[in-house]
């Protein structure tokens, strides 16, 4: 069965659905910021303006292994991002500038990662191109490519923007950073994180439902990271017990890799790595809860 995008396209859905993202640049409201600027004039909060910038691009396989199949993910890293968390792991490319691209040029790359047999295509940190990356699609399912599409956000993403992608997007995988608006302020300057992050894993889990694999590799679905932080900072318990209530099946990396990075050394708790019996917590909590751990 043909990917949903390529049957959008012969639809003419696609198409409408290009435009009306584009009309969402003039008065931008892509990420939980809703900063309200003319990207066509200026820059956003994210620092982006109409342009694309693509930090790089290349068959991953450091992605959870049902994303990473036998030729690897097909990753597009997009600089910029949305979120400007202290201990940001990937910082020289989110908070960097990239090398713009036309969305021509984006789905040469992505006609490119199919034809290098890779499992699928990924976009890292994508939400302020959406409009872009849209028209993009349009013109790589018009030169064949038909992989399932993952949309790889920190989650911070307008519900009314996501919309767009219903029908289009095959694999969401959402961060959940934070549970508690005074922690994320603090953390990322973005108070609104936690009700911005759970409507918008809401509005995924209505279009995808719960994680799909087929032979170890995922096909559709809703597959959510959450980053275990020292001192409980990202409120595990409760991102957890609200996955469990509003997605279930949805499939779930809780994930136990923190390091002081960026701005986060010398802070009162970031500045330490995450302990083991601090994942290990979420992590029964987790099992606890029935999760579909990935």
């Amino acid at each position: 069965m043909a990917a949903g995008y390529v049957q959008a396209r012969h639809k003419g859905v696609l198409s409408r659905r290009v435009q009306q993202a584009l009309g969402m640049l003039s008065c931008c409201s892509l990420c939980g910021h809703g900063c309200q600027v003319n990207r066509f004039s200026t820059v956003g909060k994210c620092g982006a303006g109409v342009d694309m910038e693509l930090a790089s691009y290349g068959a991953h396989y450091g992605e959870e292994r049902v994303l990473v199949g036998r030729g690897g993910s097909g990753t597009l890293f997009f600089a910029r991002c949305t979120m400007s968390c202290l201990f940001c792991q990937n910082h020289d490319i989110s908070q960097g500038r990239g090398r713009r691209v036309t969305p021509a040029q984006l789905a040469e790359v992505m006609v490119l990662l199919q034809r290098q047999g890779c499992a699928n295509i990924n976009f890292v940190s994508p939400t302020h191109f959406l409009p872009q990356i849209l028209q993009a699609v349009e013109l790589a399912a018009g030169q064949g490519l038909e992989l399932p599409l993952v949309y790889n956000s920190g989650g911070y993403d307008s519900p009314a923007a996501l919309k767009l992608l219903a029908g289009i997007v095959d694999i969401y995988m959402p961060d959940m950073k934070f549970a508690h608006g005074p922690t994320a302020q603090q953390l990322t300057g973005a108070g609104n994180y936690p009700d911005i992050n759970r409507r918008a894993v809401a509005e995924m889990y209505a279009q995808v439902g719960q994680l799909e694999v087929s032979r170890g590799q995922a096909v559709k679905g809703l597959l959510v990271r959450h980053l275990v932080l020292p001192g409980d900072l990202a409120g595990s318990g409760d991102t957890l017990a609200w996955l469990a209530e509003h997605c279930p099946g949805a499939g779930v990396n809780v994930m136990g890799q923190y390091y002081p990075c960026y701005h986060a050394h010398g802070h009162a708790t970031l500045g330490r790595r995450v302990s083991s019996e601090e994942v290990g917590a979420a992590l029964a909590v987790a099992r606890e809860l029935g999760l579909n751990l990935v």
